[in-house]
């Protein structure tokens, strides 16, 4: 049975997303608080996390930061605030999906399914990519530029580990959108192009793989 934190200050949310939770064969804790969301990460396992952003004592984001540092857990955060600003800082977190709220139990549940499908994939690779010096440990999520380890933010490697999965691929800025940011994501063009500037300026002479393809995307070839 796959487990289930749901963290939120708002006790009827919680409540509503438990009863879908366990509807749905989902084993659901509640926590009121990003402080109690931190320690119940540390004492138990989790498979999934709800996290709210506006919460007292320690905030949503917060939250995951500290937990991102135990243990690697997916997180769909819930939001009143649907912003792109928001949504970019946190997918920058390395959150993995992004709700404004109000929203439907059911699309949540959706949701938490498919984040779960993609996380269990991901960790089921078994794969390291060698370049020349560029080594891409995708199970290891460690990236090599000649030897030494490159610290990239947590949407840095998601780009580059589907770049390299799908090298030769002509891929356009919007595919890119959709299956690294998400599909409730409705970023532009500059939100791509921002991240693999930064990103060719962390693989420095091994920038040149990443190939711009005018007018329409990006291509890794090696």
């Amino acid at each position: 049975m796959k487990r289930m934190l749901i963290v939120d200050d708002e006790e009827m949310i919680r409540e509503v997303l438990r009863e879908y939770a366990e509807y749905e064969g989902y084993e659901a804790s509640e926590a009121e608080n990003g402080r109690d969301a931190v320690q119940m990460c540390r004492d138990n396992d989790y498979d999934i996390i709800l996290m709210d952003i506006m919460m007292p004592k320690l905030d949503g984001y917060s939250a995951v930061k500290e937990i991102k540092k135990i243990k690697d857990i997916p997180v769909i955060m819930l939001s009143a605030r649907g912003e792109e600003y928001d949504k970019l800082f946190g997918f920058e977190m390395g959150v993995d999906d992004y709700v404004v709220k109000p929203f439907s139990p059911k699309e949540i549940m959706a949701r938490v399914n498919a984040v779960l499908k993609r996380h269990t994939k991901k960790q089921t690779e078994n794969v390291v990519y060698k370049f020349d010096g560029l080594e891409v440990d995708i199970t290891g999520r460690n990236v090599y530029v000649d030897g030494q380890k490159v610290d990239l933010t947590p949407k840095e490697y998601e780009l580059l580990f589907y770049l390299v999965k799908n090298r030769g691929v002509a891929l356009s800025r919007e595919k890119l959108l959709s299956d690294v940011w998400g599909f409730d994501f409705f970023g532009d063009d500059r939100t791509v192009d921002t991240h693999i500037k930064m990103l060719r300026s962390n693989l420095k002479q091994y920038r040149k793989y990443v190939i711009t393809l005018r007018g329409m995307g990006y291509k890794f070839e090696a």
